[in-house]
């Protein structure tokens, strides 16, 4: 009985000291160390940017100052310029985005040498994450598939030059048409818009393309002058360059300032001497320096932001030969 007592009095002592151990507060585990929460991603500066310019060419003095006005911003801000020169092709301009696109750049800005065949190489910049911005020309992708559109309205740069034409040739007559690069929102939207405002007393005999040249320009216009000799009251000219070639045909066929009224768009220095010349009668603007406002809202996409409203419009006006003289040593292209 003793032996028994004593086992059970063992087993009991067990028992109280393992429900007391039980009892006990669990040691606490081992907490990681704390640390900071992660700093938000820095906003990123100009200095941070890299923006990719596919420039369509080099085909006008237009085109020399948009260039010279994205290279002059880039550098004073510090931005990371990815420039190319497509040389008036578009399958360039498609390889050079397709190029920037896998360096993952920050944005693209696009100025299109034609409106149609863009929806491939801009449905890539967007899945990878790239905001195109489409510069002075228009595009006819949907416009889901960039950012924003900044240029001029080439549709209401035709009024105002059919607007002029009226005001030179109020008793009608007959006009020709040098048109720029054929399938460009340039040429299509001055040509639509001429053609909405033309009063019905003018009528348009001809129209071919000279593609914003110089070089080309002149023979087209000599081209006109043969076939329709005495018959051209006026000419709309789609911009400065072919205008100075026109003008040359002009010369060359014996024919005097303001023989044919001439209407040109751009306002190049070039535009602006022919007004002094007395063979332009008008100059509609249309202003190539693009690059300050482009690098800004560039910025902005870069930082996730949108811009807003998404068609942005550049003012410009008009101008004439009376004050093309005290205007021309203050135009920087």
């Amino acid at each position: 009985m003793k032996r028994l007592f004593l086992v059970f009095m063992v087993l009991t002592m067990v028992f109280l000291l393992a429900a007391c151990g039980a009892a006990q507060p669990a040691a606490p585990a081992e907490q990681p160390a704390k640390s900071e929460a992660a700093p938000a991603t820095a906003k990123k500066e100009y200095k941070d940017l890299t923006l990719c310019y596919p420039q369509l060419g080099a085909e006008s003095d237009w085109r020399t100052a948009n260039t010279a006005s994205f290279k002059e911003t880039a550098q004073q801000l510090g931005v990371n310029l990815v420039f190319s020169d497509a040389q008036q092709k578009q399958e360039n301009q498609i390889s050079a985005m397709r190029t920037c696109i896998q360096q993952g750049v920050d944005v693209i800005a696009l100025p299109p040498v034609v409106e149609d065949g863009w929806d491939a190489v801009l449905t890539e910049a967007k899945d990878a994450g790239i905001p195109v911005i489409v510069v002075d020309r228009s595009v006819s992708a949907d416009p889901s598939l960039y950012a924003a559109h900044i240029g001029s309205d080439m549709v209401v740069e035709g009024q105002r030059s059919a607007d002029e034409m009226n005001r030179l040739l109020p008793d009608g007559g007959k006009i020709i048409e040098l048109s720029g690069t054929t399938g460009s929102g340039a040429a299509n939207g001055r040509a639509e818009g001429f053609r909405m405002n033309l009063n019905d007393n003018i009528e348009i005999i001809d129209s071919q393309t000279g593609n914003f040249t110089t070089a080309e320009g002149k023979p087209v216009m000599e081209a006109f002058l043969k076939k329709y000799e005495g018959e051209i009251d006026g000419a709309f000219i789609h911009n400065d360059n072919m205008a100075i070639g026109a003008v040359e045909a002009i010369k060359a066929a014996g024919l005097e300032p303001g023989d044919i009224k001439i209407v040109s768009v751009d306002g190049t220095r070039g535009g602006f001497q022919l007004m002094i010349d007395g063979w332009v009668q008008a100059d509609v603007e249309c202003n190539p320096l693009l690059g300050p406002q482009v690098m800004e809202m560039s910025l902005l996409l870069a930082n996730g932001g949108t811009v807003e409203p998404k068609e942005q419009l550049t003012n410009e006006t008009i101008y004439y030969p009376d004050e093309a003289e005290a205007l021309l040593p203050e135009r920087k292209y």
